[in-house]
């Protein structure tokens, strides 16, 4: 073996690491996600061990809720990016396709792919653990339609990124949803993160929406307030992300780069 190739080969993967941010941030990224979100899920239950009355009960149905967010987002991102790596964007629009309709079609389908993904799951709870999502009634439906907008809001914006900066934006659209996790209070309430943080987490749905879950599944009350501000948050992000969308496509197809961006 020689050294000088191996040597070689190590330092080109050094530079790209070197020359690109999102590649130095995925680095430092998921470490620091992992320590934040389990540090403040045990400090919530060292301080508050008797808080659940149903222990099983919230945290699953907190997990399919969540896992029903970061479906819709990873499958509206994933029909986009199967467009990118088969290299087949700029061939859509020799249909031609509008901006509008392709937003349309990939929203569309992304639920599908997210409810193929999550109805077994929902349906395996009773079953294994004698727990079932449905008994939180009608409000149900608000919670998943509040999700579905954000996880669409936030595969948007990721788009709009892979438009604009192309393959290297990769890696946000898996990391994006983990890196709101601690700020959306997913299994803990809203009161256990510090003051500062707080502040930032009241303008994320996420805590209305889980917030509200657990109410309904500790207290069985139903605050309506909770789920109207999820809702206006979730309408005027969804409303944001397609304008960012367009200017990302426009100022991509005027530099160019749109008939590169599966290169």
């Amino acid at each position: 073996m020689k050294f000088n190739r191996m040597y070689a080969l190590s330092l080109r993967h050094l530079y790209l690491i070197k020359g690109s941010f999102p590649r130095i941030l995925d680095l430092i990224y998921w470490p620091t996600i992992q320590i934040v979100l389990w540090g403040f899920i045990s400090q919530f239950f060292t301080m508050h061990s008797d808080y659940y009355n149903n222990t099983i009960g919230v945290i699953l149905s907190c997990a399919i809720l969540y896992d029903f967010l970061f479906r819709s987002s990873i499958s509206f991102n994933m029909l986009f990016l199967e467009e990118i790596w088969s290299r087949n964007f700029t061939n859509l629009f020799i249909a031609p396709l509008k901006v509008s309709e392709i937003i349309t079609a990939l929203t569309t389908t992304a639920l599908l792919r997210t409810l193929v993904g999550i109805i077994p799951a929902i349906l395996l709870m009773s079953p294994f653990f004698g727990v079932s999502l449905l008994q939180m009634g009608p409000p149900l439906f608000l919670l998943f339609l509040s999700l579905y907008l954000f996880g669409t809001t936030l595969g948007l914006l990721v788009t709009s990124g892979l438009l604009r900066f192309g393959p290297a934006f990769e890696n946000t659209a898996w990391s994006s949803l983990f890196l709101l996790a601690p700020l959306g209070c997913v299994y803990y309430p809203l009161s256990i993160l510090p003051e500062w943080l707080q502040i930032i987490a009241k303008v994320l749905p996420l805590v209305y929406i889980f917030e509200e879950a657990r109410s309904i599944l500790i207290n069985n009350v139903v605050n309506y307030s909770n789920i109207t501000s999820a809702l206006i948050l979730n309408l005027v992000y969804f409303i944001s992300a397609i304008i960012i969308f367009y200017i990302a496509f426009a100022g991509a197809r005027k530099k160019g780069t749109l008939i590169n961006v599966g290169e």
